[in-house]
């Protein structure tokens, strides 16, 4: 019994990824050429980052590992350059390289859990307002609409100004990734909440959803089982899109010097230390930490963009 219970469970695991290889997402991911390579490069920086304490030369946080003699050593193959510094060093003396690769699990994590914040708050408002209507959906959507007039920068700054005046000063490098998370997901989520209520406001007209109201299944069980798994497809789309953006507000918040603080740098932090030394000719603090955050945020926007035209019906 044991023996056909696993046979089973194989033959269904073998099936599901047989009908992914045959799907039409997949061949479109295969054809194009730029999305592979976007893929590729995407699973590099968040591999590089997850794997950073392990395959990073040197910890950029060991007080050990650092010395002021070392500060602003060019990359290999310039003069005065050292070998143990393939991208040089910074103002303080921290390996370049290494700093990077521990910036981008800042910027990656503050980015991820930005867009997964933003988008449980916008899906639930979204299936609310479009579920429920009337006066509830009128409400959550002039805040939207209010929202919307302001650029998602300067309401991330302002909930970053008020979160670390409640926090208090002392209390500021314990809790500012938090609070990045926080200020840019409150930011991004009026995207996912029209983006779903449009969709709910389709489905619940439907005869399964009718269906479901007859037999008396209750409002919340059927905006969470029956409606929500489809409208995830816009929601997947988005999600892609603004982890790029929040990775860049992350970085803009940090070069601004109300992100995350130079004890923990993000790349937007690499690149505004980097920025005091940009025309004193230590270019490479600045530049190597500006192309990373360009090339990760270019990835990643190039599969949102695959996955936009993959998930759109018109363009198959």
């Amino acid at each position: 019994m044991t023996d056909q219970t696993l046979n089973t469970g194989e033959e269904k695991a073998k099936g599901r990824i047989a009908r992914i290889l045959d799907s039409d997402i997949f061949h479109s991911f295969i054809k194009s050429k730029v999305t592979v390579l976007a893929a590729i490069v995407t699973l590099v920086f968040m591999l590089t980052a997850l794997l950073a304490p392990w395959i990073a030369p040197h910890n950029p946080f060991d007080l050990a590992q650092i010395s002021i003699l070392d500060a602003r050593v060019p990359p290999v193959g310039m003069e005065w350059s050292d070998p143990r510094f393939l991208l040089g060093t910074d103002d303080q003396g921290r390996d370049m390289l290494s700093g990077i690769m521990y910036g981008m699990r800042i910027s990656l994590a503050v980015g991820f859990l930005s867009v997964g914040f933003a988008a449980v708050l916008g899906i639930f408002l979204g299936l609310v307002s479009g579920y429920v209507g009337g006066r509830t959906d009128a409400i959550i959507m002039r805040i939207a609409e209010i929202q919307l007039t302001f650029p998602a920068i300067l309401i991330a700054l302002l909930i970053d100004g008020v979160a670390n005046g409640i926090v208090g000063n002392l209390d500021r490098e314990k809790w500012a990734i938090w609070i990045l998370t926080f200020s840019i997901g409150l930011s991004f989520w009026v995207q996912y909440a029209r983006t779903v209520r449009g969709s709910t406001m389709v489905e619940k007209n439907k005869e399964y959803v009718q269906a479901a109201r007859v037999i008396g299944i209750p409002s919340f069980i059927i905006m969470i089982r029956h409606v929500l798994p489809n409208v995830m497809g816009p929601v997947l789309v988005i999600a892609t899109i603004n982890l790029a953006l929040a990775i860049i507000t992350e970085a803009t918040l940090s070069f601004l010097g109300v992100g995350v603080p130079a004890t923990q740098p993000s790349l937007g932090t690499l690149i505004r230390i980097g920025n005091d030394f940009l025309f004193s000719g230590e270019w490479w603090i600045a530049i190597f930490p500006g192309l990373a955050l360009a090339i990760l945020v270019l990835a990643v926007n190039l599969l949102g963009d695959w996955l936009r035209d993959a998930l759109n019906p018109k363009l198959r």
